[in-house]
């Protein structure tokens, strides 16, 4: 039996009709809830915007052809951009704000355009309303380029920037290029280092930048050069009265290192003139068997001309009842918050009522090398008048560098180390939450760092770094004693990130065992002054609680706290024996 093919409809000889196909029926309200979406109803929709198509980009999508684009050499770019510079669009900035040609410093090598006429010309029009620089009866730091240049007046006075509120911190060039060459100087980092027997990573560095420049291998700080020296491994037995002299903060003595120096290069000559009578403050010239005792530090003899930079570097460190006290009990504190809290945030919560600022954190690293992008998050606004910077680093060295940096270059209150930063880059680096596994590098951080600078130092940290494995309370009764004036404890793991409750009850523990003069910050879920108020009550060794997430849910949270900390004062004064003498 034969199969039989299914039946088939003749081909339709009519020629196609093409019929526009009818809108979609739109979703109802119910269904566009149900997909997160609010409805809004069509009345009220803006359509979107008719974008105009050029007739040859028309003509060429019209023909089918596939517009490609035209690979050029990177010589053509060079030569384009040093075009498009020099176009009239880009008109010289010193040259915008004073509106005179010859103000420009780099003359006729500018590379932006010199051409006032040729910039108004093609300068879109002026935008509707005042400048706000001239109804503040300020002149204009925008000059030509303003969008309102037709309002501005002649006769206003050039403004005072040295008065003005201007950021602080800036990174000079000069600085900078000395952070890129690797020949800034860290005398009281590399001494302290040595003092406390830690591995120094900046040698190498050093080294590899010494190889091109002999001649400066042999510096030691800005204003004296030591002798190159030639070193070989011997036995050594240790001077008493070196060890007995040179003692660390702990009274422990000294190591000297086994190293005796032979043949010691000729000393380059010095390009500043320094004095070699040193005078010891008292008005007697010290040369005696004292000052040579102290240069043999480590074994190594060095040169007369370096005395009185070992004798401030070893001896004079500020101890900690000698640095600036701030009291950051019952203060409003906000969090450094990476990547959100910049300046124009922090100035804002600022004016709301916040009374401690920190920026954002920075990599040692970065600091260190001088990067424009990572310095910036260390700008200063004068209204911040309670500021400091947080730091993040793996190992001692690099971060007492950084910290002396910091020290020299910048206005801070306090210097905060981050050991609680749980982001992955920076956790595969050794910084961060992974020190809180590593307690004695803990202890050097802390000690390398604190004996650098003259500012307080603060640290950061979490419970722990695994769920279930608490280690703040284990250094939280120590750090006090290495050199940490405050600690702040998130009560989160590394592993909760940011998930579940923080653990209050175990910030409570941590603070009871925290001695009396070390301030115990808490950290984690306050998002109101309820919260705030409850922790502070609950826990007296509390000094405060550190604000994060509830200043970016609801940042009037600084006001209504500060109101409620002045009706909470008020009502403490007003007890009722004079409250009944006031009726």
């Amino acid at each position: 039996m034969a199969a039989t093919a299914p039946a088939t409809d003749p081909p339709d000889s009519s020629p196609a009709v093409t019929t526009d196909s009818p809108p979609p029926p739109r979703p109802s309200p119910e269904e566009l809830v149900a997909r997160a979406v609010a409805p809004v109803k069509p009345a009220f929709l803006r359509p979107p915007p008719i974008r105009e198509v050029p007739k040859e980009e028309g003509k060429a999508a019209g023909g089918g052809a596939v517009v490609t684009g035209e690979k050029k050499s990177k010589r053509q770019l060079k030569r384009e951009r040093q075009q498009e510079q020099k176009s009239a669009s880009h008109l010289c900035i010193e040259v915008g704000k004073s509106g005179n040609v010859d103000s420009c410093k780099y003359g006729t090598s500018c590379r932006f355009s010199h051409d006032i006429n040729a910039y108004l010309a093609q300068k879109p029009g002026d935008l509707e309303g005042t400048c706000p620089f001239t109804m503040l009866g300020q002149l204009c730091p925008y000059g030509l380029t303003c969008r309102f240049l037709g309002t501005h007046k002649d006769n206003l006075a050039p403004q005072n920037h040295s008065e003005g509120n201007h950021e602080r911190n800036p990174l000079s060039k000069d600085i900078q290029k000395l952070l890129w060459k690797n020949k800034y100087k860290f005398p009281k980092a590399s001494a302290q280092i040595k003092l406390l027997g830690l591995k120094d990573g900046n040698k190498n560095k050093a080294k590899a930048a010494n190889d091109d420049n002999p001649d400066e291998a042999c510096e030691l700080n800005d204003d004296d050069k030591t002798e190159s020296l030639s070193c070989i491994p011997v036995n050594v037995e240790p001077d008493p009265t070196l060890c007995k002299e040179i003692n660390n903060s702990e009274g422990e003595p000294l190591v000297v290192s086994s190293v005796q120096c032979v043949e010691p290069r000729p000393l380059k000559k010095s390009k500043v003139e320094v004095d070699e009578t040193l005078n010891d403050g008292t008005g007697i010239h010290d040369n005696g068997a004292e000052s040579e005792d102290l240069n043999l530090i480590n074994g190594i003899k060095v040169s007369s001309n370096n005395q009185s930079s070992c004798r401030v570097d070893l001896i004079t460190t500020p101890h900690l009842r000698e640095k600036k006290i701030i009291d950051f009990r019952e203060k409003l504190y906000l969090a450094p918050l990476t990547t959100v809290g910049n300046l124009p945030f922090r100035r804002l919560c600022k004016t709301l009522g916040a009374d401690i600022t920190c920026g954002e954190m920075a990599m040692c690293t970065n600091l260190l090398q001088g990067q424009a992008s990572e310095w910036a998050l260390l700008r200063r606004h004068p209204s911040e008048d309670l500021f400091g910077v947080q730091i993040c680093g793996p190992y001692p060295d690099t971060v007492a560098r950084t910290v002396e940096l910091v020290d020299n270059e910048c206005s801070v209150d306090f210097i905060d180390i981050n050991m609680g930063c749980p982001i992955d880059i920076v956790v595969n680096k050794g910084a961060g939450s992974s020190l809180l596994t590593k307690p004695m590098r803990i202890k050097s951080i802390v000690q390398a760092a604190s004996t650098v600078t003259e500012k307080l130092l603060t640290v950061k940290v979490r419970t722990a770094f695994f769920e279930g494995r608490n280690r703040a309370d284990s250094i939280v009764s120590d750090i006090y004693d290495w050199g940490a004036s405050a600690i702040t404890i998130h009560g989160r793991s590394r592993q909760q990130r940011y998930s579940k409750l923080a653990d209050w009850d175990y910030i409570y523990q941590c603070a009871q065992k925290a001695p009396d003069n070390l301030h115990v910050i808490g950290n984690g879920d306050v998002f109101s002054f309820t919260d705030w108020n409850k922790h502070i009550s609950d826990c007296s060794k509390i000094s405060t609680c550190m604000i994060a997430r509830g200043a970016l849910i609801k940042v009037l949270i600084w006001y209504y706290t500060c109101f409620c900390i002045y009706m909470k004062i008020m009502t403490a004064r007003l007890t009722p024996s004079t409250f009944s003498s006031l009726m």
